[in-house]
């Protein structure tokens, strides 16, 4: 039986962290403060490519207030970082990139003295031409951005026989997409804390997605053990993707080692902007063939990807794109070819989506344009073609099977019924309104042949409480009330009970990044493993102390209880009794480790644990300003058994907002390298005002019959199919079909009023 629930509806539940954040009570890493902390700055490229022909640090040394000055000669070890590759420079010596590459640190008594001897530091460039778009890059004869060349990844994926696909298609389309390098806009940017131990050794305090990758990282470039590094990750404020990269760590650890006293860097969003990661920006050119009756024969698509001038995560975010360049429909025949390129634009790498708000904007443009030329509905034409529960994934690899596809299309067409009985004409004659709708699946976890670790551990602390440690971090997503529910569902226990650690790699175990959908799931995985052995050592403890069989006693709230044959048990124990240890006793701890689901296809990057999404939006549109104000963006989402639902519906409104920016405004535009715009008063993201006024929120939680796999995270899913659904219903309204993101004004204007001045003008007073 289907099963689904509006989450609108307010809740009892309150996030652990959430009265701190509202209040502005919480500490976050950037607040921290240590006696005799150092001021670090980093000295970026005056140039996005150019020969470094000397570097003076002379003058800046000697300025008074000074401590330290470090350029390459002082990395200990591998003078670069990245996640998959080290090929981003700590410093750069013989040459720069792009116009975040650094070439100097300094540590000083105060802000003021580190940015004056930043500006002290003498650097004589021979300015090299510039690769400012992949075009560029791939020209015979470019210059070489890297040794391998300029070409970062390629991957391909075919099925079937694409030129008979197209001959027997009776509709074709064809298309380019185009979609921009958008910010992650953080409130909290890249910063924080290093502080240099007795033991030589450090402790670094500064948000990241994931603390063990960063110690791993961390030690490579400074030649130290794992062990003497110690990163606490978390709370941060906020993250999506741009802090799963290493930042301003290497130079907060060099620096605190050279003057061996804590030293912080915390950027200026200038220098975030300059420095810090974007969502890639896209070329997809897309051709598709239906037959006479609506039925997909044909898929082939180009894809292009700017990934800047280093790897960090862009061959995994190329990979997911092509994996979702297909999406949820069953098409017998397929080509996908995709390109990630070096240039000398700033580096692109993960962002909340990992390339499928890309593909899904390009495919379900696709879907839109066909369903025109056939006359179909558009939700029609997409039921035609959407997986059924038992199909296989979009490489043809085996996924977990879930009926969330046919779901959130029956949804979507209830939302839009309703919609438009709702929806108000404007009086103003040049107000157009439409509606839009749009459908998207999204993997979970890294997929196959990835690093994927899970797991997590269960403690009775010294305090009584039940202690659960997970070893990745609360950027904002509300990681610690999923955590938090799930405890007081598995243990039936209370708030007060639970104790939550995360985000510090001394106390907690190796279990993975906070990245790719996978935390709650994770969560969830985990304490199904590891409840059964920690209420049995719970259980036989209090046995041993009172006699009590282990069958006939339960957890409760505070401790354990004797089961009654009626009525309710009576309490017979505390878990702060139990904390108590007598002789001969050990800890009681549990501890589980596994690879997240994975499919057993070896299809490099293919997912197994898909959630699905359905969107609609309604707009109107201003034929004489170009203005798109979107007054509906509601969302069905298949993601199984909501865990915590004021965070799952935070996470789609969220993710709503941030994707209706990357459809109507936002751009980090670059010109010959350089940033265009280095602030929030020229880049522009969704005020209140610009929210529309309805954002209805439809958990379809049902999985499919006999799965075992919980509740799939929804960190993503909520940003993926917002663009085309406001696209196709800006079509709605005025005819024309946006194919470029930020959708522009001046495109609307010329389009809808072609041809001569509009009807509705001879008839209005403007």
């Amino acid at each position: 039986m289907e099963a689904k629930s509006p989450l609108t509806a307010q809740t009892t539940s309150i996030r652990p962290d959430g009265v701190e954040k509202v209040t502005g009570q919480l500490s976050y890493l950037t607040d921290l403060s240590f006696s005799a902390t150092l001021y670090g700055k980093v000295l970026r490229s005056a140039f996005p490519h150019a020969k470094v022909l000397s570097l003076c640090t002379k003058e800046a040394e000697n300025l008074p207030g000074v401590h330290a000055v470090l350029t390459a000669k002082d990395v200990p070890g591998v003078n670069g970082y990245g996640i998959i590759e080290p090929d981003q420079p700590v410093f750069c010596e013989d040459r720069v990139r792009s116009v975040g590459d650094a070439l100097a640190a300094v540590a000083a008594d105060s802000k003021e003295i580190a940015e004056r001897a930043l500006r002290l530091i003498k650097v004589e460039y021979e300015e090299l031409p510039v690769l400012d778009t992949p075009e560029k890059s791939l020209q015979e004869g470019a210059p070489l951005l890297h040794e391998k060349g300029n070409q970062l990844h390629e991957r391909t994926h075919a099925n079937g026989d694409i030129e008979a696909g197209f001959a027997a298609a009776a509709v074709i389309e064809e298309e380019t997409y185009q979609l921009p390098r958008q910010m992650h806009a953080y409130m909290e940017t890249e910063g924080g804390t290093v502080v240099p131990e007795a033991d030589g050794g450090i402790t670094v305090y500064m948000g990241t997605q994931h603390g063990f990758k960063d110690r791993f990282q961390l030690a490579r470039l400074l030649n130290m053990d794992e062990d003497n590094i110690r990163v606490v990750s978390s709370p941060m404020g906020g993250s999506f993707g741009g802090k799963d990269e290493l930042n301003v760590q290497p130079y907060a650890a060099l620096l605190a080692l050279k003057t061996k006293r804590p030293v912080k860097i915390h950027q200026s969003r200038e220098e975030s902007v300059k420095a810090g990661l974007k969502r890639h920006p896209m070329k997809i050119t897309m051709k598709t063939g239906a037959d006479q009756d609506g039925n997909l024969l044909a898929h082939q698509v180009e894809i292009v990807a700017d990934t800047g001038a280093y790897s960090t995560l862009g061959p995994a975010i190329l990979d997911f794109a092509v994996e979702h360049a297909a999406g949820l429909y069953i098409i017998p025949h397929l080509k996908i070819h995709g390109l990630s390129v070096f240039t000398n634009n700033g580096v692109a790498g993960e962002f909340r989506g990992f390339g499928g708000n890309q593909i899904t904007f390009a495919l379900e443009g696709q879907m839109d344009r066909l369903a025109k030329k056939l006359a179909l509905d558009p939700l029609e034409f997409r039921r035609r073609n959407v997986r059924a529960a038992t199909d296989p994934g979009p490489l043809g690899h085996r996924i977990a099977p879930h009926p969330g596809a046919e779901l959130v299309v029956e949804e979507v067409e209830k939302m839009r019924t309703e919609v438009k009985k709702e929806q108000a004409s404007p009086q103003e004659p040049w107000v157009k309104t439409g509606i839009g709708t749009a459908i998207c699946m999204h993997g979970g976890g890294l997929g196959y042949n990835r690093l994927d670790s899970a797991g997590g551990q269960l403690a009775l602390s010294e305090d009584g409480r039940l202690e659960i440690s997970f070893g990745f971090e609360e950027v904002g997503q509300g990681i610690v009330s999923v955590i938090e529910t799930l405890m007081i569902d598995t243990f039936s226990c209370a708030k007060e009970d639970i104790k939550t650690v995360i985000g510090d790699t001394e106390v907690v175990p190796k279990t993975g990044s906070t990245t790719a959908s996978r935390g709650t799931s994770m969560v969830w995985h985990a304490l199904e493993r590891m409840k059964g052995p920690f209420t049995l050592q719970l259980l036989e403890r209090v046995s041993k102390r009172t006699g009590q069989s282990t069958d006939a006693m339960l957890l409760a709230k505070n401790g354990v209880y004797v089961r009654a044959e009626e009525g309710a048990p009576h309490y017979i124990y505390s878990y702060k009794e139990l904390a108590q240890q007598e002789p001969g006793e050990d800890p009681i701890v549990v501890t589980t480790e596994f690879e997240f689901p994975t499919t057993p296809d070896p299809v490099d990057g293919g997912h197994f644990l898909y959630t699905f999404s359905s969107v609609l939006a309604a707009v109107q549109v201003n034929l004489l300003t170009g203005q798109v104000k979107v007054t509906s963006l509601d969302q069905a989402v298949a993601a199984g058994p909501v865990v915590s639902r004021l965070g799952y519906l935070g996470q789609i409104e969220g993710g709503s907002g941030m994707a209706l920016g990357y459809t109507l405004m936002e751009d980090a535009v670059m010109e010959e390298g350089e940033y265009q715009t280095v602030n929030f008063d020229s880049y522009l993201i969704p005020g209140i005002g610009d929210m529309p006024a309805s954002i209805e929120v439809e958990a379809v939680e049902t999985l499919a019959e006999g799965d075992s796999y919980g509740p799939r995270g929804v960190g993503e899913i909520g940003t993926v199919a917002v663009a085309p659904a406001i696209t196709k219903a800006i079509h709605d309204a005025c005819g024309v079909w946006v194919s470029k993101l930020p959708v522009s004004r001046e495109t609307i204007i010329e389009s809808a009023n072609k041809g001569g001045a509009p009807k509705w003008l001879s008839t209005s007073k403007v």
